[in-house]
């Protein structure tokens, strides 16, 4: 056998080695620097989980602006890397033109893309979602979470960072067994449950939901304390009427016993009905009876209101043309609208928030964590009260160095081992389990009572989200389904939010006014340089070969 031969034998014999062991040991190796397609220890936990098929559905298939391609094949390789971690997986891309009425019907609303190409501006629409299935049970995904960008490249970035978030907490609610328990606080004369529609209905798909009263605590304190401490998250939104001492040591040791808590309050009334029936109200301090409460937890809520320049609109009736109310849409400073943390994964990637009448929160030093979430712009000013407000003052026009006030803290997040307010002092009733510290814990303060607030329209719940008179959106919503998913996970799920993917973008402008140079040097010129070597190398051949026959 010749050398040769034994060369080949050898290589061929090579291959088939390492195609049979690629085959029994499968290993895929992240190269990116920003390491995009690891999978975060919790989705790998997860996966593990599923055994059973699971179908995902992605209804991002056909012709749409190419920045939004990117966001397919970025879809396309995520679920690729699911596939590769768990065969159970399945993955499909539908075309979705001859769906589009299931879809809307199943809440999955299209979106609207502006499209510049060749320097015309045109509009295409997209069904940015997909369905996940699950032994009988679907979720559905958002791929395109809303917010208030400032250009369709930044929204797709936000979109491609939050693919491991998105499909690895649909995945979770499919596969968990056992739903937390939320109760919703009333008796207080908290929010009625048409005005916290909108967001109940949301958080009640992967919570179970009951309402909670306190009223029995004066007949049976302990037995109230003990039926509370079997809900995970007690929700207090807006109470007007002040909280008794046996309530006050009810709410505390179910915080202490490891309870968490989202508050919503105002500390100042402010009747906005008066103000749009009247043209005025009067503003004045409201006594909830629980400043000695958040004071063991390092927290103050003030009794004054905060006007801020960045504010919301309302829509106000300007006069008539005809039979016809005329109406404008002017920025109402006591709306103020509030910056979200970008760095907590809480807020991040959360518009602004629109608060209504909204007092602003000191912190006291102790040893409690603690993270603002919500907080004004640098141009406010701060209104004691009592004070009469009128819709007459948004004829003034505000002057800038009037509002020197700072920025002004409206949400905060609670992390640590709290202490009982009760320590060391007279209970309003003994318990033989009173603790004086609690575990780790948490808890969200938000100095907004109607941060919540859905309005009502014809009679039923308008979308939280929204603003049914000026159209405006906001991230009230988002804000706080994201607060109860990071009050309730244990897990860390709602820590891949943090995510962060940079995504390199074309300038687009440069692409319009280059275009022809670029075309020509990628098309044209490697054309060119293969004939002129196909010349050269003709000639060189034939000048060789011509000499050695002569």
């Amino acid at each position: 056998m010749s050398k040769k031969i034994k060369y080949i034998v050898f290589a061929l014999l090579t291959v088939i080695l390492f195609n049979t062991i690629g085959s029994y040991f499968y290993k895929r190796f992240d190269l990116t620097s920003d390491k995009r397609f690891t999978l975060a220890k919790i989705t790998r936990t997860l996966l593990d989980k599923v055994d059973a098929p699971l179908t995902v559905k992605v209804y991002l298939e056909g012709n749409f602006p190419a920045e939004f391609k990117r966001l397919q094949i970025e879809t396309r390789q995520f679920l690729e890397e699911l596939r590769a971690k768990n065969a159970n997986i399945i993955i499909r891309f539908i075309n979705p033109d001859n769906i589009r009425k299931k879809l809307i019907d199943k809440g999955m609303m299209p979106s609207k893309l502006t499209v510049e190409e060749d320097g015309n501006v045109s509009e295409a629409i997209i069904f940015p979602w997909a369905e996940v299935y699950y032994k009988n049970k679907t979720e559905t995904v958002s791929l395109l979470p809303t917010g208030i960008e400032k250009s369709q490249e930044e929204q797709l970035q936000k979109a491609i960072e939050n693919l491991e978030y998105s499909f690895t907490n649909a995945i979770n609610n499919l596969t968990q067994k056992n739903q937390k328990k939320i109760a919703v606080l009333v008796g207080n004369g908290e929010l009625q449950d048409i005005y916290l529609y909108s967001f109940l209905k949301e958080i009640s798909k992967k919570y179970h939901l009951a309402k909670f009263t306190l009223d029995s605590v004066k007949k049976n304190p302990k037995k109230t304390l003990q039926e509370l401490t079997n809900f995970n998250l007690a929700i207090i939104a807006n109470p007007t009427q002040r909280f008794s001492d046996e309530e006050k040591e009810t709410l505390d040791q179910f915080i202490i016993n490891g309870g968490k808590t989202l508050w919503m309050l105002d500390n100042t009334q402010a009747d906005q009905d008066s103000l749009f029936t009247d043209g005025k109200m009067l503003a004045y301090s409201r006594d909830l009876n629980l400043t000695d409460f958040f004071f063991s937890y390092g927290i103050r809520i003030n009794h004054t209101l905060i006007k801020d320049l960045y504010a919301a609109k309302i829509s106000l009736a300007t006069g008539n043309i005809g039979n016809q109310t005329q109406f404008k849409q002017l920025p109402w400073l006591y709306h103020p609208l509030a910056n979200t943390n970008p760095n907590h994964a809480i807020t991040k990637n959360v518009p602004r928030v629109r608060l209504q009448f909204a007092n602003n929160i000191d912190t006291l030093k102790n040893n409690i964590k603690k993270t603002p979430l919500l907080v004004s712009s640098a141009l406010t000013h701060k209104i004691g009260t009592p004070k009469i407000i009128t819709l007459q003052s948004m004829t003034t026009t505000p002057k800038q160095e009037y509002f020197n006030n700072g920025v002004q803290l409206f949400g905060v997040l609670l992390e640590g081992k709290f202490t009982s307010m009760y320590k060391n002092r007279t209970k309003p009733f003994d318990l033989k389990s009173f603790k004086e510290t609690s575990p780790k814990n948490k808890m969200i303060i938000i100095a907004d009572g109607d941060v919540a607030k859905n309005q009502i329209l014809k009679g039923k719940p308008y979308d939280l989200s929204f603003d049914k008179w000026t159209n405006e959106e906001f991230g009230n919503k988002a804000f706080l389904l994201n607060a109860v998913d990071y009050l309730l996970d244990d897990s860390g799920i709602i820590g891949l939010r943090n995510k962060t993917i940079p995504i390199k973008i074309l300038d687009k402008q440069k692409v319009y006014t280059q275009r022809t140079f670029w075309q020509f040097f990628n098309i044209i010129f490697p054309l060119i340089c293969l004939a002129l070597f196909g010349f050269g190398f003709n000639y060189w051949r034939k000048k060789k070969y011509c000499k050695k026959s002569n």
